[in-house]
C-alpha cells in the first residue's frame, strides 16, 4: 500500500510516496478507508525528526482523517461497515491512573496518529474503535479531516488549561495556522473577547470572520506584540494569551498578561527555548501553562459543537493525494490560512 511520507528524516526534499504493509484490524480495532486527510505542523516536525521519539520508516504522514469503515476487528460493537466516520488522532492506553481519572491526554503512553504510528495520507488506516466517531451529517469528508486535531487542541487549551471565562480578554498570537483559527472560534464560543495578533494584516483581518473583535498587527519596533496587546486591553493586560509561535514571541506574550493572567503554550514553531523575565511572572501572579491534544470527554464536546455548527473547520486548500508534495509546500506560503487537506480517491 502506498502513502505519502518519507524514508529518511530531513526537509521537504525527503518527501515521497512510500510503500508500507496494508494494515489489518485486530481485536478492538477498526480499519477505515480514508477519503480525506489533513496535514498539521506536527507533520513538519515528524519529517525533521523529533528527539526521543522513534518513528517507523518508511513513514506515512498525516494525523487527521475521515472516510468510511472498511472492516472490524473482533469484539467491536456499535460501528458498521460503510459508516461515514472521522478519526480522533490521539491514542491512550486506557489502563494508567490518568486514563482511569478520565484524563487521557495525560496518559504516560499517549500517542498520536501519524507521529507514533503510520499516518492518514494513504488508503487504509487502523485505529482503536474508541478513536472512530460518526462524521456529523453537516460536514463533508474534507471538513471531517480538517477538524479533529486542531479543535481538540484548541478546546483543551482554552476551556480546560486556559480556564477562559465569559468576558475574558483572549489574545491569539499568529493567525494563519489551523489551531489558531480553531482557538479564535473556541474562545468566542466560551464568551471571551478575542484579539488576533499577527505580522500579517491580511490574515489578522480574516480572523474577524471567525469571531475576533480586533485584528492587530505587530512588529519588532514601536508596534511590538506586548505594546499592541497592552493598548487593546486598555492597559489592563490580557487574561489569556494563546501562543504556539514559540521563542520569538513568548517573552512579549508574557509581558502582555494581566494580573493572574495565563499564557497557554501548545507549540514552538520558532524555537523551543525562550528567555523570560521571572519578575513579570511573579509580580503579576501570572502562569505559563502547557497544553497538548485533549481527553476523550473533551473530544466529545468538540464533536457536539461541530455537529451543531457552533464550530467549523477552516480549509486553506484541498488537493488530491497525488499532489501531496505541492499541498505540503503550502506551509511555507505567506497567505496560509487554515488546514491543508488531501482527498483520496
Amino acid at each position: 500500500m502506498r502513502g505519502f511520507g518519507f524514508r529518511e528524516h530531513g526537509g521537504p526534499d525527503r518527501l515521497e510516496f512510500v510503500d508500507i504493509p496494508e494494515p489489518a484490524a485486530g481485536p478492538g480495532e477498526v480499519r477505515v478507508r480514508i477519503r480525506a486527510a489533513a496535514f498539521n505542523r506536527l507533520d513538519r516536525f515528524t519529517l525533521a525528526g523529533i528527539p526521543g521519539v522513534p518513528i517507523e520508516r518508511p513513514h506515512v504522514l498525516g494525523s487527521d482523517g475521515a472516510g468510511t469503515v472498511d472492516s472490524l476487528g473482533a469484539g467491536v460493537q456499535g460501528i458498521t461497515i460503510g459508516d461515514r466516520v472521522l478519526l480522533n488522532p490521539g491514542m491512550w492506553d486506557g489502563t494508567c491512573e490518568a486514563c482511569r481519572r478520565g484524563q487521557e491526554a495525560l496518559c504516560r503512553n499517549y500517542r498520536i496518529v501519524g507521529e507514533h504510528t503510520q499516518g492518514t495520507a494513504t488508503d487504509l488506516v487502523v485505529v482503536p474503535a474508541r478513536n472512530v466517531h460518526p462524521l456529523p451529517s453537516r460536514m463533508t469528508m474534507e471538513e471531517g479531516a480538517a477538524a479533529p486535531l486542531v479543535f481538540q487542541t484548541a478546546w483543551r487549551a482554552m476551556r480546560t488549561v486556559g480556564e477562559v471565562r465569559p468576558g475574558d480578554r483572549v489574545a491569539v498570537v499568529g493567525a494563519g495556522g489551523g489551531v489558531a483559527t480553531a482557538v479564535v472560534q473556541v474562545a468566542k464560543l466560551l464568551g471571551a473577547r478575542v484579539a488576533v495578533a499577527s505580522r500579517s494584516a491580511g490574515k489578522a483581518e480574516r480572523a474577524r470572520s471567525l469571531g475576533a473583535e480586533a485584528a492587530l498587527v505587530f512588529d519588532e519596533g514601536e508596534n511590538s506584540l506586548d505594546r499592541v496587546l497592552w493598548k487593546w486591553s486598555e492597559k489592563n493586560g490580557v487574561d489569556v494569551v494563546f501562543d504556539s509561535v514559540g521563542a520569538v514571541t513568548i517573552p512579549r506574550s508574557l509581558r502582555s498578561l494581566a494580573r493572574g493572567g495565563r499564557l497557554v503554550v501548545i507549540g514552538a514553531t520558532t524555537g523551543a527555548a525562550a528567555e523570560i523575565d521571572l519578575r513579570t511572572l511573579f509580580w503579576r501572579q501570572a502562569s505559563i501553562r502547557g497544553s497538548t491534544m485533549a481527553s476523550a470527554s473533551e473530544f466529545q464536546e468538540v464533536l457536539g459543537h461541530l455537529a451543531n455548527g457552533g464550530l467549523r473547520p477552516v480549509l486553506d486548500s484541498s488537493r488530491p493525494l497525488a499532489e501531496a508534495a505541492e499541498a505540503f509546500r503550502r506551509f511555507d506560503s505567506a497567505d496560509l490560512f487554515g488546514k491543508i487537506v488531501l482527498t483520496v480517491p
